[in-house]
């Protein structure tokens, strides 16, 4: 089995880029570095400049490269789809001219990935990691997000040959198990893989090793979180947001939480997963100056158990 830990600028409180909390972009490299990286995630869009010098400078001096951008958007109203389509070109045209990593042996596709997650709907963030509670799209409002989903992949390969992973989102319309079986019988692997997050299943009350080994044939690439179960029960018992849940401390360090990754390194190996894995820890920026010693935690874990 080769896997390669990657690392995503969430960790450090970075989900929203216009939050005026953020850290600087060069500090979450220089911190990834230091934790032992070699790769990253562009983050969210607007995060990390369109600047393929500046980029490129501070990526070699941290001896790092870029694993995936992110389009973290609406992807349901019919109005957002050319902003979609923008970013595709910004962010394509950004990470494939940046170092590319070697592909791994039998890794399916090669990094950078464009990893593609609904965001942006107050009716679900308040209803996120409740199955039971949230409500649905409509048919005509599925079929236009799975519409924008197949041009913003078609965009992304037939330009720029980047693989898309598709998320599912703790908070957005492709969340929970009835949504992710929609969402597999609707989109061709020829078009878009998943990316599927052991923390976002487990919130979002499905069984992150049953997905994992459920979804293998249609997985390109993994995020890894960790959830305190504690925090998680009092939040499920609130009216919250769910980035209000990770700013109360419901993510934490991998090894720390409920998610049993020693079995999760068995059925990689079962499945004969090859690539990346990228460790995330969604949180208040405001406590980024514990995200380096978290992440290294999450690091040195991982490394004790196998991986």
């Amino acid at each position: 089995m080769s896997i390669k830990i990657s690392g995503a600028p969430c960790c450090w409180g970075v989900d929203d880029p216009k939050n005026p909390y953020l850290p600087p972009w060069e500090k979450v490299l220089n911190e990834a570095s230091q934790a032992g990286y070699k790769g990253i995630e562009l983050g969210p869009y607007g995060y990390i400049p369109m600047n393929i010098e500046r980029v490129q400078a501070e990526l070699s001096r941290n001896d790092l490269t870029i694993i995936a951008g992110t389009i973290f958007d609406d992807l349901v109203s019919e109005s957002n789809l050319e902003n979609l389509l923008h970013q595709v070109d910004d962010i394509c045209s950004l990470i494939t001219k940046l170092p590319s990593t070697p592909q791994e042996k039998e890794q399916k596709f090669l990094t950078p990935y464009l990893v593609i997650i609904d965001w942006g709907h107050d009716e679900r963030d308040y209803y996120a990691g409740h199955p039971d509670k949230a409500v649905r799209l409509s048919e005509r409002d599925w079929g236009n997000m799975m519409g924008h989903i197949r041009a913003l992949a078609e965009r992304a390969w037939k330009k720029y040959g980047v693989r898309s992973v598709i998320h599912p989102h703790a908070g957005g319309y492709i969340e929970f198990e009835d949504e992710i079986e929609k969402l597999l019988e609707d989109i061709p692997y020829e078009m878009a893989g998943l990316c599927l997050d052991t923390g976002h299943l487990y919130y979002s009350k499905m069984d992150p090793l049953g997905w994992l080994q459920k979804c293998s044939d249609r997985l390109d690439y993994i995020h890894f979180k960790d959830i305190d179960l504690d925090i998680y029960k009092q939040v499920m018992e609130e009216r919250i947001r769910f980035f209000d849940a990770c700013a109360k401390g419901v993510m934490c360090p991998i090894g720390q939480g409920v998610i049993d990754y020693n079995s999760i390194h068995t059925l990689l190996k079962e499945i004969n997963y090859h690539g990346y894995i990228t460790i995330e820890q969604e949180r208040d920026p405001r406590n980024s100056d514990t995200s380096l010693r978290d992440v290294k935690q999450s690091v040195d874990y991982l490394k004790s158990v196998g991986y």
